[in-house]
């Protein structure tokens, strides 16, 4: 069983940024990816951003350019950097491993299939 424990939410004001870390058990490998998906109140759980055991990233567009993925493999270790934060951004933040191709953002549809969550963190972005 993977276990992910997350940590870094809390609260900012519009612009302002904040740096997510996710502590894995597991160290990706070809195929296998990890990455960042947040669900905010009444509404689905999407994928925000992917990272592969070669560094490759992927991300979800409404992030792209202000949110930056990514990992120390030394200490088994997942980052989400975000800048420019929007109140839309605000949600529960959760680490997640699965393949690559689940957890492609935005990811709805693998939601339901993918076995290995974090407990979450809270990310508010107030206006």
């Amino acid at each position: 069983q993977v276990q992910l424990v997350e940590s870094g939410g809390g609260s900012v004001q519009s612009g302002g940024s904040l740096t997510l870390s996710c502590v894995a058990s597991l160290r990706t490998r070809g195929g296998y990816c990890i990455g960042w998906f947040r669900q905010a109140p009444g509404k689905e759980r999407e994928g925000v951003a992917a990272i592969e055991w070669d560094g490759s990233t992927s991300y979800l567009d409404s992030v792209k350019g202000r949110f930056t993925i990514s990992q120390d493999n030394a200490k088994n270790t997942l980052y989400l950097q975000m800048n420019n934060l929007e109140p839309e951004d605000t949600a529960m933040y959760y680490c997640a491993a699965g393949s690559c191709s689940m957890l492609a953002p935005p990811a709805y549809y693998y939601v339901p299939y993918l076995e290995n969550w974090g407990q979450g963190t809270l990310v508010t972005v107030s206006s």
